[in-house]
């Protein structure tokens, strides 16, 4: 399965690289691989708005004291960055975005009705992970999040926003066509009383906690294996488990119920009764690190990207300087369509320039020569499909335009 490792065909297609003089583990991302990253991010900030997700930003540092609030410091100071000193205060890197989503919604009372508030962000988060943990984009010091936190006003509703939070999981696993107990698999990560140094104490939170999470997946019908001691420190968690070419396993996405943070924040709402009330609360990543779902899916895909997702999703290919003109007319048609396309004009023949599109693997060579010249056409090379009859190019804007909005 080498030849499927994302870090062989990120090198090979270019879309990511590490500098030894800028760090291990601090990925750099090329033009190309920055297309899929983008379009990751835009289609998780967009999805989730859809479903009342309200996106925010937040800064990457912050006092120390604000991790001795939350219980990261000391719970996870082995995994954070060493305090940065600045006029007298001591600053993190941030290794997660909970505590500050919580000190925004501290800003000003909530009322029930404002519930549940689902406070969601592309996080960039700083994690130490040791040198030999280090792994491509899989495992990285740095990372972007796509974080939420969902504050609500009762058990019931915390149970309902942990199973739309599950459905949006699988809706995104759906759209990169990963499926569920072949791709990846629900795991149910508990605590482990007799560990307080590692776990928030309180047994009876636990034991609640954990009998809801595991009550809602049986509900469900899905099939998951309970882990013990892999829970996060406030709370059990259900984990999307999913494994690489080289058959190791990771967490993708997770989904976290929370009894110690609306404690230590004091997070509260205003209820029917004009009465303060403890809120619950909920964590959750849906498409988890954007550079680890990168690695996944370089991988599932082989570097064969869906249209939507392909750094270049046309390459027009004139068959000599003649074809030059009319190739750039396609060229500029298609670039105001939002379609990402390139020109291949080197002065090289037809079949090595259609090679050089095969193994970039771009979906979509349209070939221009002298009958696509005088029949105003292209001739289309599809990755997929392979040859197709040649066609006015709007036939093939609105073929592609299509494929990409669809994300097929």
């Amino acid at each position: 399965m080498e030849e499927s490792d994302h870090k062989k065909l990120g090198r090979e297609l270019d879309l990511f690289t590490f500098s030894d003089t800028i760090g291990k583990g601090l990925p750099l991302f090329t033009p190309k691989g920055s297309v899929i990253r983008r379009e990751l991010e835009r289609f998780i900030v967009d999805e989730e708005i859809r479903r009342d997700y309200l996106h925010v930003y937040t800064p990457d540092i912050a006092k120390l004291d604000l991790y001795k609030k939350s219980g990261h410091y000391p719970h996870y100071k082995d995994s954070m960055y060493a305090p940065i000193e600045i006029d007298d205060e001591q600053f993190m890197l941030r290794p997660m975005t909970c505590p500050h989503h919580f000190e925004l919604f501290l800003r000003k009372p909530v009322s029930y009705r404002e519930m549940p508030m689902r406070i969601a962000e592309l996080a960039q988060l700083y994690r130490y992970e040791q040198s030999g943990e280090l792994m491509g984009l899989q495992r990285v010091r740095t990372f972007c999040l796509a974080d939420a936190h969902i504050i609500c006003a009762s058990e019931e509703q915390a149970v309902e926003e942990i199973s739309n939070a599950l459905d949006l999981i699988e809706y995104v696993t759906s759209v990169f066509g990963l499926k569920l107990d072949t791709d990846y698999r629900y795991r149910l990560s508990l605590g482990d009383r007799k560990n307080t140094e590692k776990y928030y104490k309180n047994d009876a939170a636990w034991e609640k906690g954990e009998d809801l999470l595991r009550v809602l997946m049986q509900k469900r019908g899905s099939k998951f294996e309970e882990a013990s001691d892999e829970a996060a420190f406030y709370g059990p968690k259900i984990d999307i488990q999913m494994k690489n070419v080289n058959g190791k396993e990771d967490t993708a996405f997770t989904v976290q119920y929370d009894f110690c943070m609306p404690e230590r924040f004091d997070l509260s709402y205003i209820g029917t009764d004009g009465e303060k009330h403890r809120a619950f609360v909920v964590h959750r990543s849906s498409i988890g690190a954007i550079e680890r779902i990168m690695a996944f899916l370089i991988e599932k895909y082989a570097g064969a990207f869906p249209l939507w997702l392909s750094p270049v999703q046309v390459r027009v290919l004139p068959v000599s300087e003649k074809h030059a003109e009319y190739a750039k007319e396609i060229v500029n048609a298609l670039k105001n369509e939002s379609v990402r396309v390139d020109i291949d004009d080197a002065n090289e023949s037809l079949g090595k320039k259609i090679r050089a599109g095969k193994q970039e693997k771009i979906p979509y060579l349209l070939v221009v020569g002298d009958a696509e010249v005088e029949a105003k056409t292209v001739s289309v090379e599809s990755r997929d499909e392979g040859k197709l009859a040649a066609m006015p190019l709007a036939d093939f804007t609105v073929r592609v335009s299509e494929e990409i909005k669809t994300r097929k």
